[in-house]
């Protein structure tokens, strides 16, 4: 991003905005970031790419299921990481608006006439308080950065947002509402992220921590290939209370913190994964951005344009093919020329709808 693109779904700190560069203040990029960044899109991008793949795949379902339980809540974390010197003195309220706003309002009407006039869907109403697909992360992160500074200034702030997720998770649903749902059942990554400093990132990033994570991840991986022809993963989009998914009221006291924790774990077996050194998609993770707000629309248009009703593609060389057309089409859409000709939307100038800031 001229500004580092990525900044719109994990702003980096006032120190380094000119370079996008990593939390430390220094103005050197980091590409471990900028890896992690791009690995999470993609994650991102398969985990959409998967979800008709399950239907009639119990290990398809099983990697979707894994990769749902922690790609979001990831993204969420490094967004946090990356917001950690969020006030609200005017020059970085003016980054809010122009950054998460603006994109929000223009990326809101372009999936509602896209799918009006190619899902065919002529009713589809213009709500700005019920995102359409993945426009809801755009509004968390609104939200979320809002409250930056109170969430800075708690003693115990993952634990405090945590116990709000828990209370949302019972709570009567809150609708369309700007995805309150979901905003408040990933609020705890968001501070858990803005609880990290380099250090913790550091200590992930040994030979060590990588071992280590090899036989959790494999456990979690048969935990969900038995679980595969049950379980809802519901409980991992988080759209609704547990009182839709059929359990009683009480058991999201319980699930929310579990849930969270096994995350926490799977994240931080991805983090100590990425690459700390600079890899030939490390400068993609400079265009996270376009890559999120563009992939959508190519999703929906596979459903609709039925790509997956051929028989070969729910083979296992068909699933392979259609990961590597996910990681494909999310890298594409994060690259250089794409970004150039989408800047307008994603990147809008406005300065010209603020007051100068004093000097």
């Amino acid at each position: 991003m001229p500004q580092d693109t990525t900044a719109r779904l994990t702003p980096p700190p006032a120190a380094t905005r000119p370079t996008g560069g990593e939390a430390s203040g220094s103005r050197t990029r980091d590409p471990y970031f900028d890896n992690a960044k791009h690995l999470t899109i993609v994650l991102v991008a398969c985990g959409h790419a998967w979800e008709p793949l399950t239907y009639d795949s119990r290990a398809a379902t099983a990697v979707y299921l894994m990769v749902y339980a922690f790609h979001m809540p990831a993204f969420a974390l490094i967004s946090g990481y990356f917001s950690r010197t969020f006030d609200l003195a005017p020059g970085r309220a003016r980054r809010l608006i122009s950054s998460v706003v603006v994109p929000y309002l223009v990326f809101e009407a372009a999936y509602t006439l896209f799918s009006r006039w190619v899902l065919d869907n002529p009713g589809e109403p213009f709500s700005l308080l019920d995102p359409w697909y993945v426009m809801w992360f755009l509004a968390a992160l609104f939200i979320w950065r809002l409250t930056t500074p109170l969430w800075l200034a708690l003693r115990h702030p993952v634990p405090i947002s945590l116990a709000v997720a828990a209370a949302a998770s019972i709570s009567p649903e809150s609708g369309g509402d700007l995805s309150l749902q979901r905003v408040l059942a990933f609020l705890p990554f968001f501070v858990a992220g803005l609880t990290l400093r380099p250090a913790h990132f550091t200590r992930l990033r040994t030979r060590r921590a990588r071992l280590a994570s090899l036989p959790f991840i494999a456990f979690v991986l048969c935990a969900a290939y038995a679980a595969a022809p049950w379980f809802d993963a519901e409980w991992f989009y988080h759209r609704k209370s547990v009182t839709g998914l059929d359990v009683p009221r009480w058991a999201g006291l319980l699930t929310t913190p579990a849930l969270f924790l096994l995350a926490l774990a799977l994240t931080a077996c991805f983090l100590a994964w990425v690459p700390g050194r600079a890899m030939w998609f490390t400068t993609l993770g400079t265009g996270t951005i376009y890559g999120y707000l563009l992939h959508g629309f190519i999703i929906k248009a596979s459903r609709y344009g039925d790509w997956y009703d051929h028989g070969w593609v729910h083979t296992p060389l068909g699933e392979l093919m259609v990961t590597v057309a996910a990681v494909t089409m999310i890298s594409v859409l994060c690259t250089a020329p794409v970004r150039r000709v989408f800047r307008p939307l994603v990147e809008p100038r406005v300065d010209r709808a603020f007051r100068p800031l004093r000097k």
